[in-house]
């Protein structure tokens, strides 16, 4: 990592901010449990899973400005599951952008990430630790990998009418991008939709982003890494180890109300829906799926995701 730490976002002021919506899952063998988090974005906002609406907007085509919303003072704390591990996949780039917001000129839906990284064991936050995202435009290219296209024929075409409707017959592909298989090479030096941040002393890091496409053998998703121990520097983070891999995943009412938003109407990548998906382990929030806030009736406007993540700081993963 070459880069000097950003200032974080301006954060958005918390009045007449609702309770956070608590779900929670029992593992067989244990006896913690796991809360998705979702906090409103506006008037009129609606939870694709159901939640509460709230005020406070985004702008058209932009996202929150003033402080992100933290939990709020009273509510209890509750345990949580180990979030579980996924696959890397093949296009992982070592954390050499410090910084929350990754967008770059990409065009899209503007998607504020907000995740909470906590000790499973303990509940505790887990304080400065090293936060990495990445993930496809809405075309379904990875920067770094631009020579590798989507899997689908380059992402172009003839724009679909309506949402997609097709399911693929079969077992969905894996050798897309973001799939199984070893690491690859960049080849070229874009880092667009990539970026690393650290955790404040509540365990939250946040990223600005946009929401993301999808590609041949794949449902959409985001990839996170979680680094613990090292250290920041004027030159970046330093040392440690990785505590958790995995995927963060967006339930398919979500997608569909994106793919008649362009660009993502331009992607004529066959779509594998979430049930069809090989890497999603079905478990809903344990297992990395997204707690998401947006206008229904216009998703392009923005769209806040959230997810406490339990990890082991004390494992290190591959």
């Amino acid at each position: 990592m070459t880069d000097t730490p950003q200032q974080e976002f301006p954060q958005q002021g918390t009045a007449e901010q609702r309770e956070l919506t608590r779900r929670r899952v029992v593992v067989a063998g244990g006896a913690t449990a796991v809360t998705a988090t979702a906090v409103a974005l506006g008037t009129g906002l609606a939870s694709a899973q159901g939640a509460p609406e709230a005020k406070g907007a985004h702008a058209p085509g932009s996202t929150p400005s003033g402080p992100l919303s933290g939990t709020p003072s009273g509510t209890p704390e509750a345990c949580y599951v180990l979030t579980t591990e996924t696959t890397e996949g093949p296009y992982y780039i070592d954390a050499d952008k410090l910084r929350q917001d990754v967008t770059e000129d990409e065009k899209g839906i503007p998607l504020t990430l907000r995740l909470k990284v906590i000790d499973s064991e303990t509940c505790r936050p887990v304080r400065n630790a090293a936060v990495d995202i990445w993930h496809c435009s809405a075309l379904g290219v990875y920067s770094g990998y631009e020579a590798m296209g989507n899997g689908g024929g380059g992402g172009g075409g003839t724009p679909p009418s309506g949402a997609p409707t097709d399911v693929p017959t079969g077992p969905p592909p894996s050798d897309g991008p973001g799939g199984p298989g070893g690491h690859q090479e960049p080849t070229d030096d874009e880092r667009y939709l990539r970026g690393t941040w650290k955790t404040d002393r509540r365990g939250h890091v946040t990223f600005r982003t946009v929401f993301p496409g999808w590609y041949r053998g794949r449902c959409v998703h985001i990839h996170v890494k979680v680094h613990v121990d090292g250290t920041w520097t004027d030159a970046g983070y330093e040392g440690g180890r990785t505590c958790h891999t995995g995927q963060l995943f967006f339930d398919e009412e979500s997608v569909l109300l994106s793919a008649v938003v362009a660009p993502y109407s331009t992607n004529t990548a066959t779509r594998t829906t979430l049930d069809e998906d090989t890497i999603y382990p079905d478990n809903g929030a344990e297992g990395g799926l997204l707690r998401l806030k947006y206008k229904k009736r216009d998703i392009g406007r923005g769209v806040l995701a959230e997810l406490t993540m339990g990890v082991v700081p004390d494992d290190e993963t591959e």
